[in-house]
């Protein structure tokens, strides 16, 4: 398959931040989110085997946590299922960072989905296939990326009006960073002050918790492989 990079950090997002992972980063994504921080996974990468792959992930694991991403990683569908299921097998927890653009019912039971649910502002509204509702399970987490009050009030309705709370582990709100974010490592790069965030989730009782990309505090924003 072709991938963009491999790399060992600390995982930024989700329930699982904060602990040491192995990214596999697989290349091509089919939208064009306006707050993209990883264009340069579009198009390039290498082709490697399943083999070469889990060889990486062993060189690199300690914790044992593998995060497939992008991209969008369920375009290789074909190719990243297999490798899901030898990672389970071999015994890692893994992580499959995915829009829901395509669908998701192959996934290897196991894997821990974590959907970005695409907001308006995201410029990709409507994107995500509401059939994947379906596909969730109860580890799974989902994803909102907000950068605005149109897009909390999206994501507020679209929680409780699936149900989100009772059907997935855990539902994120998460502000969006500029995509050109470097230097400082603080809010100032947020499209959404978080603090605001915080004060609206409050307000109306939102069955979800508010997420930071950690990594963009630890490191220069604009860094890749971290």
């Amino acid at each position: 398959m072709q991938i963009t990079e491999i790399y060992k950090s600390i995982q930024g997002e989700s329930t699982y931040a904060g602990l040491p992972c192995v990214f596999v980063r697989l290349t091509g994504c089919n939208l064009r989110c306006s707050w993209c921080d990883s264009e340069y996974t579009f198009s390039g990468g290498h082709r490697m085997t399943a083999e070469e792959i889990v060889g990486e992930v062993e060189n690199l694991s300690q914790s044992g946590l593998v995060e497939i991403t992008g991209g969008e990683p369920m375009l290789q569908e074909r190719e990243v299922i297999p490798l899901m299921q030898r990672l389970l097998d071999d015994g890692y927890t893994v992580l499959l960072e995915t829009s829901g653009e395509r669908p998701l019912e192959r996934v290897p039971k196991g894997v821990v989905k974590i959907v970005d649910v695409k907001c308006p502002n995201s410029g990709e509204p409507d994107s995500f296939d509401m059939q994947n509702l379906e596909a969730l399970d109860s580890p799974d987490e989902v994803k909102f990326v907000l950068s605005s009050r149109t897009d909390y009030e999206f994501a507020r309705d679209f929680v409780a009006r699936h149900k989100l709370a009772s059907r997935v582990t855990a539902v994120l709100f998460s502000p969006a960073f500029r995509k050109d974010a470097a230097g400082s490592r603080d809010i100032s790069h947020c499209l959404l002050d978080p603090r605001e965030l915080a004060e609206w989730m409050l307000a109306d009782n939102v069955s979800a918790r508010l997420g930071l990309q950690i990594h963009k505090f630890i490191w220069d924003p604009a860094m890749k492989s971290v």
